[in-house]
């Protein structure tokens, strides 16, 4: 292999180390210079050093910008004062991608603007802090949406489902978020300014011949995926769910060296996205609903291998586990009481067309040849949008549903989104299952977006013992090894952030880790992102 020039993880890369920065005239400068709120009191750190994860890291300050030019504003301050930057979306990662020892920037007050909207092209321009309901119905009146919709779609934002590639049910039919990005203007930590997307070869030798830093950028990246191309191709999970990692594989030549979609899912650890080309969806007119019921969870994730087939716009899994703990919540009665009953495992199929009689032609083609198949599945079928309605809240609460249960110990994040191809599911889902028993984990429930192969679960760590501590460790690694011998994916959803990012060689192998470090020292050379 020809050798090439690339840069030096270890040698480039500096520790991060907010105790050298002074918090006082970092402030000042802030205020002096960003159009927005500085806040570095000691309430504002402490409401800022939580997500939705296992971590707690108190930042140095919180800047919230009045515009995107703000907010590039407040950048340059904290290159002046060596400062690392962390953007903020809604602050619901599971990972510890939100939190960190860094000048936070929160988008989501001000930077909500939908700038521009072309119908023909299903394209719009978005500022980072828009939040995906609030962007999908200023996208109605065209007809039109953005595809990905996590269970958090009321208040999580763009820039915070750009920064962990986010998905929801809805990327049954619409991809993840990487397969929904046209552009992305980017601010590096070092003050380089530029769009960036798919480039051809005329545009890259356009790109190199102009110079300065954004050639630099474009070179080494090219060179590295160069270097790296046969192991790139080799060692990327053949899932649909594989949110681990850098999106190298987005360099492919076959995928147009899609520089935009690199970047996607990077966590705030790369650069900062100051404003986003989406690619839009249509409206579906029309949707049908059936409920499948299965012996257990299993059973219903074998069953999704010959569901696929019949093209469903969206299926999803649910155990017995997670409606007892809805249940013992009071959560929607009445929708639990349209389950199929006899069952321990459920799937949510869900199909649309331009019309409710071509939604429901679908639903009952699969449904007949599920009946012939050897053991066929106890059978709801919904084509009343109420019900319907009530039935996906069953599935968007389960996050909270399995989060402090009465009378069981509390539940965490941690390997709560892994995902493996739908075709090994059934046997992925009992692998897990005897994982968990073996850890004490045997009250947790599986469920999550099975047509894509991703199962999230709240697991009952113990995180206040040394002793509990040690086996969340061991957990976490054992349940690693599972998921990579499948050919899965850590993460399917939620990202790796400071959870399982030192996991990721376990599923990717030396080589590609070695290449996401040199990845990262290209956009960020003094790691202060």
């Amino acid at each position: 292999m020809t050798a090439v020039r690339l840069p030096d993880p270890v040698r480039r890369v500096r520790a991060m180390r907010s105790g050298g920065v002074s918090a006082a005239a970092l402030e000042r400068d802030l205020a002096a210079r960003v159009d927005g709120e500085v806040r570095f009191d000691a309430g504002t750190r402490g409401a800022y050093s939580t997500d939705a994860s296992n971590f707690r890291q108190v930042p140095i300050g919180v800047v919230v910008p009045r515009s995107v030019e703000a907010g590039a504003e407040a950048v340059a301050v904290c290159r002046e004062h060596d400062a690392p930057v962390l953007s903020r979306g809604g602050g619901t990662s599971l990972a510890g991608e939100s939190t960190n020892a860094a000048v936070m920037i929160d988008w989501s007050k001000y930077c909500t603007g939908l700038l521009s909207v072309d119908p023909d092209g299903r394209r719009c321009v978005v500022e980072p802090g828009v939040v995906l309901d609030h962007l999908n119905d200023l996208l109605s009146p065209h007809g039109l949406r953005f595809g990905p919709e996590p269970a958090t779609h009321n208040h999580c934002t763009l820039g915070g489902m750009i920064g962990n590639n986010s998905c929801g049910s809805t990327a049954q039919r619409a991809g993840k978020v990487v397969d929904n990005i046209a552009r992305l203007e980017v601010l590096l930590y070092d003050g380089t300014r530029m769009w960036v997307g798919e480039t051809s070869d005329d545009e890259y030798v356009e790109t190199v011949r102009a110079g300065g830093r954004r050639a630099q950028v474009y070179r080494q990246v090219r060179e590295l995926r160069d270097h790296y191309l046969a192991e790139i191709r080799r060692c990327y999970p053949e899932v649909p769910r594989r949110v681990s990692g850098y999106n190298l594989d987005s360099l492919l030549p076959e995928k147009h060296f899609h520089v935009a979609r690199a970047l996607v899912g990077s966590e705030s650890t790369l650069v900062t996205v100051l404003r986003a080309e989406l690619e839009l969806v249509p409206v579906v007119p029309a949707q049908s609903l059936v409920v499948l019921g299965y012996p257990d969870i299993a059973a219903a994730g074998d069953a999704v291998r010959r569901v696929l087939p019949h093209d469903p716009i969206a299926l999803e899994g649910l155990d017995d586990r997670l409606i007892h703990f809805e249940r013992e919540k009071h959560l929607y009665p009445e929708a639990l009481a349209l389950l199929p009953e006899g069952s321990a495992g459920w799937l949510l199929v869900q199909f649309g067309g331009q019309t409710t009689e071509e939604a429901d032609r679908k639903a009952r083609a699969m449904l007949d040849d599920l009946c012939s198949s050897p053991h066929p599945p106890v059978a709801s079928f919904f084509d009343d949008p109420a019900r319907e309605a009530e039935l996906w809240e069953v599935r968007e609460a389960g996050l909270g549903a399995t989060t402090r249960v009465p009378g069981l110990p509390d539940t965490w994040p941690g390997f709560e989104d892994s995902a493996v191809s739908p075709d090994r599911l059934g046997d992925y889902l009992r692998d897990l299952r005897k994982l968990y028993g073996e850890f004490g984990f045997s009250e947790a429930s599986l469920y999550g977006h099975f047509g894509q192969g991703c199962v999230h679960s709240r697991i009952p760590f113990d995180l206040v013992t040394a002793s509990g501590v040690g086996s969340y460790r061991e957990f976490l690694e054992r349940a690693a090894d599972l998921v990579a011998s499948y050919g899965g994916s850590l993460s399917g959803e939620h990202g790796d952030g400071q959870q399982r990012g030192e996991l990721l060689p376990k599923m990717f192998g030396a080589d590609i880790v070695r290449a996401f470090g040199q990845f990262k020292a290209i956009f960020d050379p003094g790691n202060r992102m």
